[in-house]
């Protein structure tokens, strides 16, 4: 038996009319954004250069394995990626709604009734009866309102938000990979500038205490030296122990248990990176917290549809065919089959504000997230001027170091030719050697401070060089570690 004309007619009708059904809620519309005309200092002539895996102008192969191994091995870049794998699979899970779903059933019993419920004896075949049923039932809720349309474009927006989550992880790890090796050629180069100077006052002291025993020279003058060689000798435990907590703190980044860290050329050796070029609207484009926020914005806008869909009815429409015997045998003959087709509809009539107050939260994280967005616009230009402020200014700094400890060594040879000719006692010589100390390890920190600044900057700049990472990272095929292995559901 199958559905007469007027069925077949309401089901096509009512499949027309869901196709043709309007999506509730507000479409989203890009927010106006206010960007300013330029940054305070601008680099044109090095437009090509955001292009580039930058932090292979280090020219330094041991920063570009140390990167590379944390891609591969980094934990939060490894999250980041099941993440993304996890809101693909919400994409998938509410697009489902757009299509029937079909299931099956199958069932077999063999009951006994008591003979005490009937009047009179009854034999015990009759008692016992059999009941078999194989069956597909389909249900299908219709799109009317666009209810489904609209969680499929919160879960998509959801979904890019999530790789830009996983951009922005890979943003981070590049740079305070560069930014930690960076900091620890400049304390390996104040080591050694320690050692030297520890070594030099070393054997200056060593001179006065045979002077002092041949009484030529005070233990005054003895104990001046021996306070300056001191002070060297603590700078070097000092400088060690901060080496040793930075390679551990590289290592986790590197996804690694704590150890020693390769090195590669000094600091003095690092070629500085060129800047970037960027205006504005290159900044929006390139940053993916930007984009993040803005998918999270439009996932906001579409949940607000979802909460208005609930004032609609919803529509349903149910299907069952099967067959049912007594008898196994029969059990797929023509006349043990059964069908039938239905149209449900459910809709409120009083909720007690329910569903406006749904409307009402949905709006308002639409506005918080709106604001929220705009706010991550206005920050990360703070941060791109910021960078390159810092860059320009760090740059003069180290330029008026460099001139300061060329005057300071300068002024160490000279006090040390006066005190061999007799004309200043050797205060004046520590003094000068104090001070050339002092600036030379200001000099390395003021080199490191531009190498930073530089990271800084493409980093806030968001980097048009993260499509060449990604390409990287993509290629990994990340080991799962026997604790990781979950057991798969067929």
């Amino acid at each position: 038996m199958r559905p007469d004309m007027k069925t077949r007619a309401l089901i096509i009708s009512i499949m027309i009319f869901s196709t043709a059904g309007c999506t509730v809620g507000p479409d989203y519309v890009k927010p106006e954004v206010d960007t300013p005309d330029q940054w305070r200092y601008e680099y044109q002539e090095t437009a090509d250069i955001v292009n580039t895996t930058w932090w292979k102008q280090f020219n330094d192969p041991v920063l570009d394995e140390l990167i590379q191994t944390a891609l591969e091995n980094n934990k939060d870049v490894r999250i980041a990626a099941a993440r993304v794998e996890e809101f693909a699979a919400r994409v998938d899970i509410a697009r489902s709604g757009f299509y029937p779903q079909i299931g099956y059933d199958a069932a077999a019993n063999r009951n006994q009734s008591s003979q005490e419920t009937v009047a009179g004896s009854v034999p015990d075949n009759v008692r016992i009866s059999n009941n078999f049923q194989a069956s597909l039932n389909v249900g299908w809720e219709l799109d009317i309102w666009g209810k489904i349309r609209r969680l499929t474009e919160a879960a998509r927006a959801d979904l890019l938000a999530a790789e830009e989550g996983r951009r922005t992880v890979i943003l981070t790890l590049v740079t305070s990979v560069a930014t930690s090796y960076v900091e620890l050629r400049n304390l390996d180069k104040q080591l050694e500038i320690a050692n030297r100077t520890l070594e030099s006052r070393g054997k200056t002291l060593d001179l006065f205490e045979l002077k002092f025993q041949g009484g030529v020279i005070s233990q005054l003058e003895v104990a001046q030296i021996q306070s300056e060689y001191e002070q060297a000798a603590v700078r070097v435990p000092a400088t060690e122990r901060q080496i040793a907590l930075l390679e551990n703190s590289l290592s986790v980044l590197l996804g690694q248990n704590p150890g020693p860290i390769p090195r590669g050329k000094t600091i003095d050796e690092l070629i500085q990176p060129q800047i970037p070029q960027g205006i504005p609207s290159d900044v929006l484009e390139r940053r993916p917290d930007i984009r993040r926020a803005e998918q999270n914005l439009i996932a906001a806008n579409a949940a607000i549809g979802v909460a208005r869909s609930q004032y609609y009815p919803s529509i349903s429409l149910t299907g069952l065919f099967g067959y049912a015997s007594s008898e196994l045998s029969n059990l797929a003959q023509q006349s043990a089959n059964f069908w039938g087709l239905g149209a449900d509809a459910l809709g409120p009539i009083f909720t007690g504000g329910r569903i406006s107050g749904d409307v009402r939260v949905s709006e308002a994280i639409q506005r918080q997230t709106l604001i929220a967005y705009l706010q991550t616009i206005q920050t990360v230009f703070r941060e791109v001027d910021d960078s390159l402020v810092s860059v320009q200014k760090t740059r003069q700094e180290l330029e008026a170091q460099g001139r300061r400890v060329e005057a300071l060594q300068e002024y160490a040879r000279f006090a040390n030719i006066r005190f061999d000719e007799g004309q200043v006692s050797y205060i004046e010589v520590l003094d000068s050697e104090r001070r050339l100390f002092e600036a030379e390890l200001l000099y390395t920190q003021n080199q490191s401070n531009v190498y930073t600044a530089l990271v800084s900057t493409y980093k806030a700049m968001g980097g048009g060089w993260i499509t060449e990472v990604e390409q990287v990272a993509n290629t990994i095929d990340f080991p799962v570690d026997e604790k990781e292995r979950t057991q798969e559901t067929p």
